[in-house]
């Protein structure tokens, strides 16, 4: 690899966040002298972004960081009416202008937590291609952008390729979207001094593409950047679980559940998960990559926190710290652990165990309760649940006042009689 002379384009090596770069040596010019301005972008596909989102979050954060450039936060507005085929099997759901706009709101937010936004210099914007793309002309879309893309290429490309390759359908509307991305690129180029796209391995085609639509409609030079889409080492993809995605806001997912997720990375994973996921001096990272046995357990206390409080701040990152600790290491409940309300008048006839597991979001369905109970899996105040006719009552309220309820070792809810 070229020798590395900006201190943006170093830490992204060191920390294991470049795969593909189109011209490194260039784009690390600009980054010595301040002049990158480059952008990723989010369609609003749901009310808020997820764990895999994070690395090229982490991306723009030290772009700004380490005084590199000024970052652009893309939000499809338009792009989610289309829908992304990239790496999906079957045609992702048409949502509402009224639903994107919700989603919207939601994934805006994360942002802010990451980046300093503002009006000057290298302050981050964020912007939406709905601006530009809701107006378009159709016919003079096609005319002044379409003449530059080869369908024959097109089809070569790794999100209609493979979804065709396996005989899967690839509608119209999604054969368009790699039209509509370059577009952006281009617009950002000529609104914004845009000169590099950054984002998952793989977006590059369609990055690539943009570079190239840029070339031919008269923008600067334009670059591409982007990171490895990560798996854990067992081959799981990251921001998924056995319980759904692992989600950035607190509303889809508490800063206890969020911490938990950390704390149970693999151990052959922490120290990457450290580089990329937190801010953590690389000096102190090293000294926990020596860590060992049982004593891996402190670097992924660290890696929970230190990712959580880049998500949730300082104060609930402790907190959900230190309820970990009261609930596995003390071995009493803590107040800190997430928790459902019910009417106090459902315990005095007994509820389902079944039913309050759903409703703690500990399991999805009774059919998922009967087979953790089957296995053990499901405990009431620390006590395995044996039967799925078990019903919980007043009798199960501890001096606490509340009923512990338990997925395995590592997942909990209070339920709370009010």
């Amino acid at each position: 690899m070229t020798k590395l002379r900006s201190s943006f384009l170093k830490t992204l090596e060191a920390r294991g966040f470049i795969h593909q770069c189109s011209d490194l040596q260039a784009v690390d010019a600009l980054a010595e002298k301040g002049k990158l301005i480059a952008y990723v972008g989010y369609d609003c596909t749901a009310p808020s972004l997820h764990v895999g989102s994070l690395i090229s979050i982490m991306m723009l954060h030290w772009l700004q960081s380490t005084g590199a450039g000024k970052p652009i936060v893309l939000l499809g507005g338009g792009t989610t009416r289309v829908g992304d085929p990239s790496g999906r099997d079957e045609t992702r759901k048409i949502l509402t202008l009224d639903q994107i706009e919700t989603n919207k709101s939601g994934i805006q937010r994360v942002f802010e937590l990451f980046l300093t936004f503002g009006s000057t210099g290298q302050d981050a914007v964020a912007v939406d291609n709905a601006d530009w793309l809701a107006p378009l002309n159709y016919i003079d879309f096609l005319r002044d952008v379409g003449q530059h893309f080869s369908v024959n290429r097109m089809m070569t490309m790794d999100s209609a390729k493979l979804r065709l390759d396996r005989e899967q359908e690839l509608s119209f509307i999604e054969f368009n979207y790699m039209l509509l991305q370059a577009y952006d690129y281009v617009e950002l180029a000529q609104r914004h001094g845009c000169n590099l796209q950054m984002g998952g391995s793989d977006q590059w085609g369609n990055i690539v593409t943009g570079m190239d639509l840029g070339r031919r409609m008269g923008t600067h030079q334009l670059f591409a950047l982007t990171c490895p889409l990560l798996t854990t080492s067992s081959g799981a993809k990251m921001g998924k679980t056995a319980s759904g995605a692992v989600w950035l806001n607190e509303t889809q997912l508490s800063a206890y559940n969020y911490w938990q997720y950390w704390r149970n990375t693999e151990d052959a994973d922490v120290v990457r998960f450290l580089k990329l996921f937190t801010t953590v001096p690389m000096d102190q990272i090293d000294e926990l990559a020596h860590l060992k046995g049982a004593d891996i357990n402190e670097a992924k206390k660290v890696l929970a926190t230190e990712a959580t409080r880049l998500v949730h701040g300082d104060a609930k990152a402790t907190q959900a710290a230190d309820a970990a600790q009261k609930t596995f290491e003390i071995g009493v409940h803590a107040d800190d652990l997430p928790s459902v309300t019910i009417a106090a008048s459902e315990l005095t006839g007994g509820i389902g165990v079944l039913t309050a597991f759903v409703c703690a979001g500990l399991v999805k369905s009774n059919g998922e309760a009967r087979r953790q109970i089957k296995g053990g899996g499901l405990k009431i105040n620390d006590q395995v649940v044996t039967s799925d006719g078990q019903n919980i009552s007043d009798s199960d309220v501890t001096a606490d006042g509340v009923v512990k309820l338990s997925f395995g070792k590592k997942r909990h809810v209070l339920l709370r009689p009010e």
